[in-house]
């Protein structure tokens, strides 16, 4: 692959993300104080959003297998552009919340529409390493966003706000012209199909929609990956409410964290994911990163009730072990998620396997402020002891999504 194709798509990653890192650190106060939401209606509807998103995923990535990834992608880009272009017109809650499932679902689709792109125009050998590559990318956007949404909440007008909004829907035009300029994925079915020969598989393909869900190693493997994606609510949500209530820090650390993670990621995210080269290093980094989040989440736990500075610290050291067991998470899970998949379904499972991330999204919140903020210490320590037991069962559920795949291509060269 030349590196054209690798360019374009790390610019795609920028230009989304920095509209989303401006969106993430303002939409909360937007709803709140310029719409006029009460904040449990918000999270209320959020969670309906993702909720609609994760379901909707699997077909939109189906679609970009039998449409084109690039024409799908670029469609959901632009749908997503609308969706967020509409939040400036929504003034009541039902509203709201159907600008959110327009948001989440054309956000949903693009994710998997993106990675079946990705696929059909990257060796299997080198997606894990140009994942990293486009990880790290993804992370230097949204803190240049947080930055510039932080412009807008020190202003804590209605119309910084708006701007906000505005810069996050340019951003996602953008995405839509830049994926414009990647080579075409041929569809799966080919357009070019004879008639005779579509009416002959047309009750074969419908036997085979939605193949993913019957796929129940797969399957597995993306619900452990659910769990293990639980983590995605500790930044934004848990160590803010945390630092705040129940240790002596100053408010302003939930910040340094956010930037520490991202900055982190962007630096080391590549040479985090040199290590995976397979199945079997895939599983054994998703071990290690189970335990050094274990390690994290009890790490957390220390500052409970610590004047500033040692809590400071402590979290601080929370935070490193936490990114660092999230850039081999993220390394292993790519891979898996990648090699276990069938080549001409790749849209479809990989908008099933990141239907993890949306129900992270969507029962995260509510989880890890239960877990955390009801039960302080032993929760943490739930939390971190459910990361090793997920990922240490990512081996078994590997091995067989593996054998399951060796079947299906053999058994067919058996039968004829």
């Amino acid at each position: 692959m030349t590196i054209r194709p690798q360019r374009f798509l790390a610019l795609a990653q920028l230009a989304n993300s920095v509209g989303d890192g401006a969106f993430y650190v303002t939409s909360a106060l937007y709803f709140t104080r310029v719409v006029g939401l009460a904040p449990a209606r918000v999270g209320l509807g959020l969670t309906l959003a993702w909720a609609v998103g994760s379901l909707v995923g699997v077909p939109l990535g189906r679609l970009a297998d039998r449409r084109g990834a690039r024409g799908t992608a670029v469609l959901l880009a632009l749908g997503t552009a609308a969706a967020v272009g509409a939040f400036l017109l929504v003034r009541g809650f039902v509203p709201f919340v159907l600008a959110a499932c327009a948001y989440a679902s054309a956000q949903s689709g693009l994710a998997a529409a993106r990675q079946a792109l990705l696929a059909g125009l990257v060796p299997a050998g080198e997606r894990t390493g140009l994942l990293a590559r486009l990880q790290s990318t993804l992370n230097g956007g949204l803190a240049v966003g947080a930055a510039l949404g932080g412009l807008a909440l020190n202003a804590g007008t209605a119309g910084a706000y708006r701007a906000v909004l505005l810069l996050d829907a340019v951003c996602f035009v953008g995405c839509a012209l830049i994926l414009l300029r990647l080579p075409a994925v041929a569809s799966v079915p080919g357009t070019a199909t004879a008639t005779a020969t579509a009416v002959a598989v047309a009750g074969e393909r419908r036997e085979q929609r939605f193949a993913v869900l019957r796929d129940r190693p797969y399957a597995l493997l993306a619900l452990l990956n659910a769990v293990l994606l639980l983590r995605l609510p500790l930044l934004s949500l848990a160590l803010p409410l945390w630092i705040t209530e129940r240790t002596g820090a100053p408010a302003w650390l939930a910040s340094v964290l956010f930037v520490l993670n991202t900055g982190a990621v962007t630096l080391f995210q590549v040479r985090a994911a040199r290590a995976v080269t397979g199945l079997a290093t895939a599983v054994r980094v998703l071990r290690r990163s189970g335990v050094v989040m274990f390690a994290s989440c009890a790490v957390f736990a220390l500052s409970t009730g610590q004047s500033a500075w040692p809590a400071a610290v402590i979290l601080v050291a929370g935070a490193v072990l936490q990114v660092v067991a999230e850039m081999q998470q993220s390394a292993g899970s790519w891979q898996l998620s990648f090699d276990l998949a069938p080549a001409d379904r790749m849209g479809e499972y990989q908008g099933f396997f990141g239907t993890g991330v949306t129900v992270a999204r969507t029962l995260g919140p509510l989880v890890v402020t239960s877990l955390l903020m009801g039960w302080g210490t032993p929760g943490w320590l739930l939390l971190g002891a459910l990361m090793p037991v997920a990922a240490c069962a990512m081996g078994p559920a590997a091995r067989r999504a593996a054998g399951r795949a060796e079947r299906t291509v053999t058994e067919p060269a058996l039968a004829g």
